[in-house]
């Protein structure tokens, strides 16, 4: 069988793919390779073309599931004048969705328990993910004239914990009524602390 020059490429990103939806659902350390290689409808051996080790597999998913989010989050305010897009990606990440589908959802919220155990390595790939996304966060801030500097950096870095944190924490409880309530609370909160609640953008169409 004749494969495309791009063949190789393409199934490394198929088994990144699948390897990332196993690193949120499971954790690093429930990420099995011969069930990736098995969905991905490879042989176990095959892997080695790929990847040096386990540990670079899931380096290379945590790195791909960073941008991933990060893309999903910024699709999300695409078009939105700056202090609408804030509120439209405070929404986006402290919601059900992001509770109910880790697999599909962002890392911090899905592997946060798990980094203690980790390598340096991996640990190195989860912090530097982390630093983009309040980067993104604080550059909200910053085009909505909230906060400039070393100051927005700061507030973004505080809000980013508070929603990750509104979101881990509502995947923890059973209850789902006080689930919703608590991301409500949280996500509510989080707007009007930043100035970007329904009431205060009411009638306020920025730019």
């Amino acid at each position: 069988m004749r494969y495309s020059e791009n063949h190789k490429e393409e199934i490394h990103l198929k088994i990144l793919k699948i390897a990332g939806r196993a690193l949120r659902a499971k954790g690093p350390d429930g990420v099995g390779v011969a069930d990736i290689m098995k969905e991905a409808g490879l042989t176990h051996g095959g892997f080695y073309a790929h990847f040096k080790s386990k540990e670079e597999l899931l380096i290379q998913a945590l790195e791909g599931v960073f941008a991933a989010s990060k893309k999903k989050f910024l699709k999300a305010i695409e078009g939105l004048p700056p202090r609408h897009a804030l509120g439209a990606y405070i929404d986006f990440y402290v919601s059900a969705n992001q509770r109910d589908n880790p697999a599909n959802g962002c890392p911090i919220t899905a592997l946060n328990s798990d980094m203690p155990r980790q390598s340096k390595k991996f640990r190195a790939a989860f912090d530097g993910g982390v630093k983009r996304l309040i980067g993104t966060m604080r550059d909200l801030i910053t085009d909505a004239g909230i906060a400039e500097g070393d100051e927005a950096h700061a507030l973004a870095s505080s809000v980013f914990s508070a929603m990750a944190g509104a979101v881990a924490v509502s995947r923890a409880v059973s209850d789902k009524r006080l689930s919703d309530e608590m991301l409500e609370t949280a996500r509510n909160s989080i707007k009007t602390r930043l100035g970007v609640d329904d009431a205060s953008l009411s009638g306020k169409y920025l730019q």
